[in-house]
């Protein structure tokens, strides 16, 4: 006796279903700037006549991703 072979009654079901996570796109995007930050060396950033804040969290972030 032949066993009935399961058909899938989905449609949706029987192509592939891939599913990126959140860190799979932040993650190269992250690496992506770190190292583009790099690249450009703290010689070649010019900080913005603006806001003294920014320009101070800029400022240390280089110097925490430099060591």
């Amino acid at each position: 006796m032949a066993a009935r072979a399961h058909t899938r009654s989905n449609p949706q079901a029987s192509g592939v279903d891939i599913r990126l996570p959140w860190w799979g796109v932040v993650l190269p995007t992250l690496a992506f700037a770190v190292l583009l930050i790099l690249i450009a060396g703290p010689g070649e950033a010019h900080a913005v006549s603006g806001d003294p804040t920014v320009a101070h969290l800029v400022e240390r972030l280089q110097q925490t991703l430099s060591r």
